[in-house]
């Protein structure tokens, strides 16, 4: 392993982190924290117990793994693909780095990122509604687990994206229905059977619902499900990464 690589990559996306702290850090906080304030606070109080949970705290870890989501694939994709936008991905290729390095490196880094505004968030949320965890150990696991996949997933988007229309095609036309339609505002029990259905053929859903079994102990799904799913994408992802790299999938052009 060359740690000196990893470690250089890591920082260096770190640094460009740093770079553009309010479009990187404060401006999907706010914007959580605005659905929080509008759809727990302001509407919240005219909706029943979910679970046997107050609706301001049922929303929050699906807040929580929107930010996740959104915020660790785009900050992957953006990260390998300016390399490839101002012709510099050869050098990376080049060095003494094996595909692994690389890809962990731009991975964690957006890991890091996507899980530094998700704590930032719930602990707002705490301080307003006081909303407790009831299995830390797993939710920070899972949380990570996540992130990761999503950075992963966001690198694969960045290899592929041949533009910067295609780079955010995906967040804005893909991720984001899914997200909203995957249970952040509403649990699945409370739709028609069809659409019950809907919900659960969506991948997204299980991993808002097993972060809430994380914070709450209860859910819609039995969470080693949504462990099981969380994992065979995030499976998916290093394979068709590591197909990527091997052929050079448009990162030698």
């Amino acid at each position: 392993m060359n740690w000196i690589g990893f470690k250089t990559i890591f920082m260096k996306e770190v640094g460009r982190s740093k770079d553009v702290l309010v479009q990187a850090f404060l401006s999907p906080v706010i914007t959580t924290l605005l659905y929080f304030l509008v759809f727990g606070s302001a509407i919240g109080g005219n909706i029943k117990p979910i679970h046997g949970v107050p609706y301001d705290h049922f929303i929050v870890p699906g807040l929580i793994m929107m930010a996740l989501l959104m915020n660790s694939l785009m900050a992957a994709s953006s990260g390998i693909y300016f390399p490839r936008f101002i012709g510099t991905m050869s050098d990376l290729l080049t060095s003494p780095l094996s595909y692994l390095e690389i890809v962990m490196g731009f991975a964690l880094s957006a890991a890091a990122r996507a899980l530094a505004i998700g704590i930032t968030i719930f602990v707002i949320s705490w301080i307003i509604t006081g909303i407790t965890v009831a299995h830390v150990v797993f939710t920070l696991i899972f949380g990570l687990l996540t992130a990761l996949t999503f950075a992963l997933l966001g690198l694969v988007l960045g290899i592929w994206a041949k533009d910067f229309e295609q780079l955010s095609m995906v967040p804005t036309l893909l991720l984001t229905p899914l997200t909203f339609l995957g249970g952040i505002f509403y649990s699945a029990n409370m739709l028609p059977p069809m659409w019950q259905n809907v919900t659960k053929a969506n991948p997204v859903f299980y991993m808002i619902d097993g972060l809430r079994w994380g914070f709450f102990g209860v859910s819609d799904t039995d969470p080693i499900i949504s462990l099981v799913i969380t994992g065979a994408v995030l499976t998916l992802s290093i394979l068709i990464l590591r197909r990527m790299f091997q052929t050079g999938y448009r990162l030698k052009s």
